[in-house]
This record gives C-alpha cells, structure tokens and sequence, in this order.
C-alpha cells in the first residue's frame, strides 16, 4: 500500500469540501495520532472557511479533558484508539463548535503499540451529524509518519462517503 502524499490529502479534502458547500453544512475535526494533518488539508483546500470550522489535537488525557469536555461527558472506563471514543471526540467537536459534521480520528501510529495492546497501524475515524459513519484502520505497518499519513486519509475518506450518504 502506497502512502499517501500531503497533495493526496488536499485532494480528497477538496471533494470532501465541495460536497459539504453543496450542502450549506460545517465540519470541526478532532485528531489524535494524525497531529493536525486532517485539519491542514482541510484548510489547504481554497475557500476552506466555507465549510471549515476548525479543529483539535487530543494527544492526551488531559488535552481531551481541556478542549471537549463539557456537554458530552467523557464515558468512564472510555479508552483511547476504539471506535467508541472517536464517535465521542466526533460528537463532541460538533457540539463544542457548533458544526454541522464532527470528525474525528484515534489510533496508534508507531513505531510501536499504543498502553491499550493495540499494534502500530491501529487506527479508527468517526463522522458525525446528520448521518453517522467510521471506519478501521489496520495497515500493519510501524512507520509513525505513514500511518499518520494513512489514518488521515482513512479520515477523509470516510467523512466524505458519510456526507455523501446523507
């Protein structure tokens, strides 16, 4: 599997643009082991403040607890890198900024396994608002740049057929 490049990522963010222009809706990013590579293509897309809100890094506990607590509690017993918790990062970025869509992306990029057990290339995305979806990452790999690149990617291509299903 070929690793996508940062222009790879601006092009399926520009799709994923056009199409929520098409509809009048937003979207706000939560990202995890991504770094802000999804929020970066997103704003790499020319006129991107048409459907771009803005996003966040939770790379901690403690950065979870400062930027999306509030009106979506963080479930006790949630753990980082599930499905579970980036439908909750997801939620919560579109509650906290009043976006129509909240996407968001968790994993584990390398070299190594994240504290959970899960193996390096362990990823999942969740978008959420009118409609919802997610997807799993598993690319077996260990390289942390890659991954991050491939979870990106996952994340926007998951968020575009999502937007496109509602």
């Amino acid at each position: 599997m070929l690793t996508p490049t940062f222009n790879d990522l601006v092009a399926a963010a520009s799709l994923l643009g056009e199409s929520l222009i098409g509809r009048g809706e937003k979207i706000a990013v939560s990202e995890s082991s991504t770094g802000g590579l999804i929020a970066a293509s997103l704003v790499a897309v020319p006129g991107a403040s048409a459907f771009m809100l803005g996003g966040t890094v939770i790379y901690t506990l403690e950065a979870g607890r400062a930027f999306l607590s509030g009106e979506h509690p963080r479930p006790s017993g949630m753990r980082g890198a599930t499905v579970e918790f980036a439908n909750w990062c997801a939620e919560s970025v579109a509650a906290r900024s009043g976006a129509t869509w909240g996407l968001a992306e968790t994993g584990a990029t390398g070299p190594t396994g994240n504290p959970y057990g899960d193996p390096a290339g362990h990823g999942w995305c969740a978008m959420i608002g009118p409609t919802r979806g997610d997807r799993h990452s598993l690319t077996g790999e260990s390289s942390r740049a890659d991954n991050m690149f491939r979870f990106a990617m996952a994340a926007l291509e998951c968020a575009h057929a999502t937007v496109s299903s509602a």
